[in-house]
């Protein structure tokens, strides 16, 4: 595994994949799904012993080659062969389906590389995948306790990030009632209502590129600022989202009946990582860039 910048993007990537595959990983540090997948993957390049090379990009240090590839959310791979784009796909697939798309364009395994022994096939097997086996159990809990609030949501949110939409509005369906009271409820419902204006709206870049113009010509249109936030929302630009909407609640606290702010905090509910369990009287530790955002409303609201 390798981190990649713009100066070394020809070699570690361009270069490297005119001899071997290259699957380029585009994540962030705040990614909740990416920090699903990155394992993963290193995982997968052991176990694959050469057969392909992983290649890491931050696609907010590196805007530049995120914008090359078209990245519209993360985590998202694409997979490099003789300098061009082979294949690739988004979301934090479990294990198996991510063995499953490097078997069909990678060189099949050489005779060194023996099958694992039976026990250590079942056991691979058993872990596959790791998302799934999450998913199942998060909706059992669903099933066993339906008025378990925090099952749900994990559930939802589980769901929301594989990308399995449809999933999450039948899950949804039975709380949609309680959203206007429920804080953790009604972050989810965001994020749905992000991710149908986004399919609405067709070409996300062309998207952007006119609500950018309508905020160049007039920066109290909170309406498109809104829209821009929703649209980075629904790509998983969740630190984005959250600054178009601190320009909002900068210039008008109380904008449409306080939106602007329910977005942000939704968004710091659904980014938060779970917290570890800790000693009796101890207080976990708060998530840096979630601390940060809090930190930053609340300088906002309080000034």
């Amino acid at each position: 595994m390798i981190d990649v910048t713009i100066e070394n993007f020809e070699s570690e990537v361009i270069e490297a994949s005119m001899h071997t595959p290259v699957l380029v990983d585009f994540w962030a540090p705040w990614c909740g799904p990416c920090r699903t997948l990155g394992p993963i993957l290193e995982k997968l390049e052991t176990d694959y012993k050469g057969r392909f090379k992983l290649a890491k990009i931050d696609s907010d240090q590196e805007q530049q080659i995120a914008g090359m590839f078209g990245v519209r959310s993360i985590p998202t791979c694409v997979l490099m062969f003789q300098g061009q784009p082979v294949d690739g796909f988004m979301g934090a697939l479990p294990e198996g389906q991510v063995r499953e798309f490097l078997d069909k364009h990678l060189p099949p395994a050489g005779p060194e590389e023996e099958a694992p022994a039976a026990e250590e096939a079942q056991a691979e097997a058993a872990d596959d995948n790791d998302l799934q086996t999450r998913l199942d159990k998060l909706q059992q809990a669903v099933a066993d306790k339906p008025e378990d609030e925090q099952a749900r949501f994990d559930f939802i949110k589980l769901l929301l990030e594989m990308g399995l939409e449809d999933e999450a509005k039948v899950a949804f369906a039975p709380v949609i009632a309680l959203a206007g009271t429920s804080q953790r409820l009604n972050a989810l419902k965001i994020w749905m209502d992000a991710l149908d204006a986004a399919s609405l709206a067709g070409d996300a870049n062309a998207k952007l590129k006119a609500l950018d113009a309508s905020i160049a010509q007039n920066k109290r249109d909170f309406e498109a600022r809104y829209a821009r936030a929703q649209l980075l929302l629904a790509y998983n630009h969740w630190t984005d989202a959250m600054d178009e909407l601190l320009e909002i609640l900068m210039r008008d606290r109380s904008w449409n009946e306080d939106r602007a702010r329910k977005a942000y905090v939704a968004i710091l509910d659904i980014i938060e990582p779970a917290k570890p369990p800790v000693a009796e009287g101890q207080i976990p530790p708060e998530d840096p860039t979630v601390a940060t955002y809090r930190r930053r409303l609340s300088s906002v609201i309080l000034s």
